[in-house]
């Protein structure tokens, strides 16, 4: 009898013992599974930071820009603001939004230099070849934006309509 009942309680212990590992190897578990299950998307609304690095200088350096996010769905202007393109600093501009870009949709970076070369009109939106012009695209924003764009004249486009 008295085996009888050292056999039961060594079986007990060996069950509660078994019992506390099942439990730590199921709790380890969902612990792994829930670190590894990719992370729910940023709804937004999303910033921008803008900035032209030093290539606009030589070409821009203490001329007025202007510059507008659009969305490009609708064509219409987010947000927008003017400055000046630096002689000296790098980056040579810089423009931080706020929160201003919705999750999931496509929007474009209008900016212009009022350039004046050859002619033109101080203040006013001229032909890309006196006033240069670009546009950047951003599809389907997921996250903030931190862009920094070189000088190229070969990729101006007209973007004049956008600050009539």
């Amino acid at each position: 009898m008295e085996r009888a009942r050292s056999h039961m309680s060594l079986d007990l212990g060996v069950r509660a013992l078994l019992i506390v590992v099942l439990a730590i190897v199921a709790g380890a578990a969902c612990n792994n599974s829930s670190s590894t299950a990719p992370p729910l998307p940023d709804p937004g609304p999303f910033l921008m930071a803008f900035s032209l690095d030093a290539t606009f200088q030589g070409n821009h350096g203490g001329q007025s820009i202007a510059i507008a996010i659009i969305r490009t769905s609708d064509g219409s202007v987010v947000v927008q603001a003017n400055g000046a393109v630096s002689a000296t600093q790098d980056p040579s501009f810089t423009w931080s939004t706020g929160p201003v870009m919705q999750a999931g949709i496509d929007y474009e970076v209008h900016y212009w230099i009022d350039s004046n070369f050859g002619g033109g009109t101080l203040g006013v939106c001229d032909p890309i070849a006196i006033d240069h012009q670009w546009s950047v695209e951003f599809l389907s924003v997921a996250n903030d934006i931190d862009w920094t764009a070189s000088h190229n004249d070969a990729l101006t486009e007209d973007v004049c309509r956008t600050f009539d």
